[in-house]
């Protein structure tokens, strides 16, 4: 299942004009934010890795925050919520700044004001934002909890019990996809491209490359 969602870009003007001259060179100009997001285990590392293969984006994905302030501070605490916080967004500062198309992978509870609120100081960093939603059901989420790939980037999920009861626990209190609607985030989905796909028996490398064309016609890249 595929869903293409919110705008698709500014339409460019035909080829073979002075308009079209600066305006192609003004696309290729721009540097992007992929925010990738849908709910634990759902693939969003494995299938940005994928794209970063393959285009110019490079990843950065949510746990390479997470792990470093885990064994320091422990998880939620007043100075982990911080210092992650202000490391995500220099990290993506940086980026914008020094034109590098980049993949943020995230958890995002569409019916959370916080979340909205940290996700739209990220967004804002870049003139140019699409996002990508995965989904996939709960069985096939738990499978892939326990991938070989998951474990050695994720230590944190290494207690694969421990991390079983927190991919169920979350289902049950966060709104993390838009299949019953986009929550208190829908202002900010509606603003940039949104594209959803359904990952379950989908290999990552045939995701990456939908992700890929989309990207590619959403920014109006031309075509070799």
């Amino acid at each position: 299942m595929e869903m293409v969602r919110g705008p698709m870009g500014t339409r460019m003007p035909e080829r073979g004009t002075a308009q079209a001259a600066v305006c192609w060179v003004s696309v290729m100009l721009w540097r992007m934010l992929l925010l990738l997001f849908g709910p634990p285990a759902v693939g969003k590392m494995t299938v940005g890795r994928a794209v970063a293969e393959n285009s110019s984006f490079r990843l950065f994905h949510n746990h390479m925050t997470i792990e470093p302030l885990l064994e320091t501070f422990g998880y939620g605490t007043p100075p982990f919520n911080t210092l992650n916080a202000e490391f995500r967004r220099r990290v993506l500062e940086e980026a914008a700044e020094h034109g590098v198309d980049l993949i943020f992978s995230v958890v995002w509870a569409l019916d959370s004001q916080g979340d909205l609120a940290e996700m739209a100081s990220y967004v804002s960093i870049f003139e140019s934002v699409a996002f990508v939603e995965l989904r996939a059901d709960l069985s096939t989420r738990l499978a892939r909890n326990r991938t070989e790939e998951r474990l050695l980037h994720k230590a944190s999920k290494r207690d694969v019990e421990w991390s079983d009861e927190n991919v169920r626990q979350m289902e049950t209190e966060w709104q993390m996809t838009s299949i019953d609607g986009d929550g208190v985030a829908s202002e900010l989905l509606a603003q940039h491209p949104h594209l959803v796909l359904d990952t379950v028996e989908v290999p990552p490398a045939k995701s990456a490359a939908r992700i890929i064309q989309w990207v590619d016609a959403s920014r109006g890249t031309p075509t070799h």
